[in-house]
């Protein structure tokens, strides 16, 4: 297989920033075109709306932008890889150009997946974790992009939670690498609200830093999820401060970055408590 550029280590994220793990958390801002997302925020193929929405996603202070053209919420209607296409070319190739953020495809199809990077995309955003197509590992070694890989599962049957999900990314991660995918280019997802109960997804938070024995940088995608809904009794897009105890509880166990929708308000969440949890300050910082 042919060399090609380690992408996700290369990166720059806000203001040329280099991406480097353990010094802050980074803010992934999410964009979804499909018109069936979960937190009602689907934009429905309105490129105008996405390319606002995603200028705005980067004034607020994100790392990176995540577009998404197939919803995976509870009970959806699977599509095609050519409708999502259809969806999600023209929104990609419109903010491609217009943002400085690195750009997340959140698709788990290898055909996608390899016009997405060849449009701009740098980082695949698989939710199956290489179970719905395995080809989509042979994408990101090819392309070099990073690869994104959320546990997944049928069912909310497990032995023991932590470590299931555990041995399930890892082997998701061991697929990637045969597939020739740099071990530095993948980071997992323990898959907040995917095969898992709410008391599950509560645990997955608890007990968090079991996962970084997998050596990969985490990320945590708990924003507006229906277990806050029903632990706050609150309708979507009413769950900005619970997303953001889950963003800080994330952050204290290790995670890297925060998939969210709320960007303004979780930037200044992360910002405090990388304050505490890592050392992290502003520039021009004033210890006196």
């Amino acid at each position: 297989m042919p060399q090609v550029e380690t992408r996700l280590s290369q990166l720059t994220v806000a203001d040329g920033e280099a991406l480097v793990w353990g010094v802050r958390t980074y803010v992934m801002g999410i964009i979804n075109v499909a018109p069936d997302s979960f937190s009602g925020d689907g934009l429905n193929g309105d490129v105008h709306a996405v390319v606002d929405r995603a200028l705005r996603i980067q004034e607020d202070g994100a790392d990176i932008l995540d577009i998404g053209a197939e919803s995976t919420r509870p009970g959806h209607k699977p599509i095609t890889s050519e409708e999502e296409l259809v969806r999600l070319m023209p929104a990609l190739e419109a903010i491609s150009g217009q943002v400085r953020l690195p750009i997340s495809v959140d698709t788990s199809k290898a055909a996608v997946a390899r016009q997405a990077v060849e449009a701009g995309a740098v980082i695949i955003n698989d939710v199956s974790g290489l179970q719905a197509d395995p080809e989509l590992a042979q994408v990101a070694a090819s392309s070099g992009a990073g690869l994104i890989l959320m546990h997944n599962q049928q069912g909310t049957q497990y032995q023991n939670l932590l470590p299931d999900i555990a041995s399930s990314l890892r082997t998701s991660v061991n697929k990637a690498v045969i597939s020739g995918v740099p071990i530095d280019n993948i980071i997992i997802d323990p898959g907040f609200g995917f095969g898992k109960t709410p008391d599950h997804n509560l645990e997955v938070l608890a007990r968090l830093n079991e996962l970084q024995a997998l050596r990969r940088p985490i990320l945590v995608g708990s924003s507006r999820k229906s277990t806050l809904g029903l632990l706050l009794g609150l309708p979507v897009d009413q769950r900005v401060e619970g997303t953001a105890a889950t963003v800080t509880l994330a952050i204290s166990g290790g995670a890297n970055i925060v998939r969210v929708h709320d960007v303004k308000e979780m930037v200044r969440v992360c910002r405090v408590t990388d304050a505490v949890v890592h050392g992290w300050r502003p520039h021009g910082w004033n210890k006196s």
